[in-house]
């Protein structure tokens, strides 16, 4: 079975069964699929900044890495396209063959980082991003962002389907035992 071509599979060769020795690399990368489906996702060709550190340990090799991307999409209140940064990092070790069933291994003197950047890049995208924390979002009759058009906003302006309920008020002469009056086995 002929190994795929990866740029993020990485050649660990130089530091297998070296404990202590340890690689530092920093490129760019292109995000080969898209990392994320809902709002916001980091889109395939994306440039993904990588810093990784290597270090051989006496179980296999400690990866650390902090990726530094960009997810684009769309505010879930207002629906503007954004563009949100992302930032995050990982360790994970990548253990020698031992019998023991470890979720990652190193495989032909390589450790596979794609499913670690894409799992922790997908894990931090928001779940319902905004272009800004106070965003108001769109008026419900005319569909328009109200943070254009703050008039449509405002306190005076009633949502119709509230009017019945307009003329209701807690009467002050009547406390909470209002109930009272009506109940039977009360003298």
């Amino acid at each position: 079975m002929a190994i795929q071509y990866s740029p993020f599979r990485m050649n660990v060769r130089d530091i297998l069964n070296r404990p202590g020795e340890m690689r530092e690399h920093r490129f760019q990368v292109p995000a080969r699929e898209p990392f994320g489906e809902g709002l916001v996702a980091v889109r395939e060709g994306s440039e993904l900044d990588l810093d990784v550190r290597l270090e051989s340990v006496h179980e296999g090799i400690l990866v650390s890495a902090s990726v530094d991307t960009v997810a684009e999409g769309e505010c879930g209140r207002c629906l503007i396209d954004i563009a949100l940064p992302v930032e995050v990092e990982f360790q994970e070790l990548f253990a020698y063959h031992s019998g023991e069933a470890f979720e990652f291994e190193v495989q032909d003197d390589h450790v596979d980082l794609e499913p670690l950047i894409r799992d922790a890049v997908v894990l931090s995208l928001p779940f319902q991003p905004v272009c800004r924390p106070d965003c108001p979002g769109l008026d419900p009759e005319t569909g328009l962002r109200l943070a254009d058009h703050p008039e449509l906003d405002s306190p005076n302006v009633r949502d119709p389907r509230w009017a019945a309920l307009a003329g209701f008020q807690a009467s002050e002469d009547q406390g909470p035992d209002v109930a009272s009056d009506a109940d039977p086995k009360r003298d």
